[in-house]
């Protein structure tokens, strides 16, 4: 997913935009962030909200269809079926 035109445009009309491009550390992309003025922090904070927010369903969606929440999935079934459970 791209970054949302606020944040491209303040990545382009940034003093040495192509820094933004070359960051391999995470202590290069800290101190580019912390460098944003706060229009464009939150433009990025945003952003990386909806980034992270899609790599969590991928990885989500990963470990149901490899099977690995189906223990957790049985054992919750079965504490219903027992009336182990609350209503919500």
């Amino acid at each position: 997913r791209l970054p949302p035109p606020a944040f491209k445009s303040a990545i382009a009309h940034h003093p040495a935009p192509t820094h933004f491009f070359n960051m391999s550390t995470v202590q290069e992309i800290e101190s580019a962030v912390s460098h944003l003025p706060p229009a464009d922090l939150a433009a990025f904070r945003a952003w990386f909200a909806e980034f992270d927010a899609a790599a969590w369903d991928r990885t989500l969606a990963a470990d149901v269809a490899a099977g690995r929440l189906d223990a957790l999935a049985d054992e919750a079934l079965a504490d219903l079926r027992a009336g182990r459970t609350t209503a919500l």
